[in-house]
């Protein structure tokens, strides 16, 4: 391996996530009339469905409603990494909760990855579920990290979470420390909610999906959802948001509780052999490895250079700077994919979950971290339990309504509350935008078909919708108000207000919506 090659050029020219490319999943159709259920779940990634699964196999009636298609939001573009180990979080629980709050949420995390593989085990499902260690380190040279970590091992002695503490590291790199906590897993987890999907539709389960739900609830009685441009109505007892970004926000102002960040992934085959276990730096960048399995070939995945939602460098260079990393540490043969990803962060970075409020049957989940696969499970398991009527040991600590932030939390959300809610990029952004707000020869990003969109609506009155994914190497276009065109902050291409291109590098035009979906 030369580390002078051009990297770039073995980066795939559009990002497309590997675990959305290795399932079939079926297609459900979009609800064309009013509907009764006992529970309506709006959202389809692995929280939502994880809900339905469990409420329909107690017994109740419930819909599953999904804005675009089912698991093309952050759970399709994800690592999967089923673990308790999420991050350099302990020692900072400790501080704002308590150590009892410290152990819940441990404990809570640890039976959601149970779940999911004794589920898995029971089902049959076939998805790649192996155990793994799991290994947060420090970089050498990094002193300041090395103390933080010594202190997470503190905490986790504390807790008695079953950590280790190594010198060294089975990856090739030079560490200032690690801790091990051995028993964590992995798996594909489209394969994993294929056969969730299946088991909820055998428990009589409904799903709709490019069926987007309005903003505005009834409450008078039982609950009444919209969908959008208020054509029909859902009737239930009980209302889920498993969207990402909660649909319904209740007065409780989640844009400006909830911090957007933006992660990326390559797929790698290695040149030298990948040992195992699953590793997170707590050094900054971050750099994240895990091993997968594809067409027969083991595959790395390397995951890192976190941002915030629109403060990244150009979104190739991020890609650039994982390949490095990975072309360093394992070698690289080839890079089948690459793909990004969008989490919320809430303001103490422990999840919202539970019910809006006390007097209303709405629940949300929502704010994961990066740690989607248990914490999704962990807010299925709760509200499942919730709307049942059984006591949960977790409901305090994962309370929405709760307020714990120490000052530079504070600091942050009082520098980001005005941009958070339309800063939530990519295919997972929940834009508030709608196209129909926008007046003649105005151009924005909307929301369309639950997804970020380009809206430009001519002097004439004509909607044009375009998809904000630059054809040249899948950046997000912009809309630039003065030349009436979609500019690509990465490499300069720039397209009409219908798509077309205006200067290169790119020679596709943007793909056109149909503002009637």
């Amino acid at each position: 391996m030369n580390p002078e090659n051009n990297l770039s050029q073995n980066l795939p020219k559009y990002p497309e996530s590997m675990w959305r490319d290795t399932t079939d999943l079926p297609s459900f159709p979009k609800l064309k009339g009013n509907h009764d259920t006992d529970v309506a779940v709006v959202g389809g990634g692995i929280t939502g469905i994880t809900t339905a699964y469990l409420l329909s196999k107690a017994g109740y009636k419930v819909t599953l409603l999904e804005a675009g298609v089912l698991l093309n939001g952050t759970t399709g573009f994800t690592t999967a990494k089923i673990t308790a180990q999420h991050g350099m979080f302990y020692d900072e629980l400790i501080n704002h909760f308590g150590e009892e709050n410290a152990r819940l949420y441990y404990e809570s995390n640890s039976q959601a990855m149970e779940w999911i593989i004794s589920t898995a085990e029971e089902l049959g499902l076939s998805c790649g579920m192996k155990r793994e260690a799991a290994y947060l380190y420090s970089d050498a040279d990094d002193d300041n990290t090395l103390k933080q970590l010594e202190q997470e091992f503190k905490a986790y002695e504390k807790l008695g979470i079953p950590g280790q503490w190594l010198d060294h590291i089975p990856l090739p790199l030079i560490v200032g420390g690690a801790i091990k906590l051995p028993g964590q897993a992995r798996f594909h987890p489209l394969h994993y909610l294929q056969g969730l999907i299946q088991a909820f539709l055998d428990n009589g389960g409904v799903i709709y999906e490019h069926t987007v739900i309005a903003e505005n609830v009834d409450k008078d009685g039982n609950l009444t959802l919209y969908t959008e441009k208020d054509q029909y109505q859902i009737t239930c007892r009980h209302a889920v948001s498993a969207s990402h970004f909660p649909f319904y926000d209740g007065g409780a102002m989640y844009f400006s509780r909830l911090y957007p960040e933006r992660s990326y992934i390559l797929a790698i085959e290695p040149e030298s052999e990948f040992v195992g276990g699953m590793y997170l730096s707590a050094s900054q960048p971050t750099r994240s490895l895990r091993a997968v399995e594809w067409e027969g070939k083991n595959l790395v995945l390397i995951g890192g250079e976190t941002h915030k939602t629109g403060k990244g460098i150009c979104t190739f260079g991020h890609y650039e700077n994982l390949e490095k990393f990975a072309g360093h540490t394992l070698g690289i043969k080839s890079i089948p994919y690459r793909w990004s990803t969008q989490d919320l962060i809430t303001l103490d970075r422990v999840p919202y979950i539970g019910r809006i409020s006390e007097d209303e049957e709405i629940y949300i989940a929502t704010g994961y971290k990066s740690w989607g696969m248990t914490s999704s499970t962990v807010a299925a398991l709760m509200i499942s339990d919730q709307i049942q009527r059984k006591d949960n040991p977790y409901t305090d600590l994962y309370d929405p309504t709760r307020f714990k932030a120490n000052p530079s939390i504070k600091n942050f959300i009082t520098m980001n509350a005005v941009v958070a809610k339309d800063l939530v990029g990519g295919k997972v952004e929940f834009v508030h935008r709608k196209p129909d707000e926008l007046k003649p020869d105005e151009g924005a990003v909307v929301r369309h078909d639950g997804k970020r969109a380009g809206a430009y609506r001519d002097p004439e009155g004509k909607l044009h919708l375009v998809d904000t994914t630059c054809t040249h190497m899948g950046c997000e276009v912009e809309w630039n108000d003065g030349e009436r065109s979609w500019d690509c902050p990465c490499h300069g291409s720039r397209f009409s207000y219908d798509g077309k291109v205006f200067e290169g590098p790119a020679t596709t035009p943007l793909t056109t919506l149909d503002p009637e979906e």
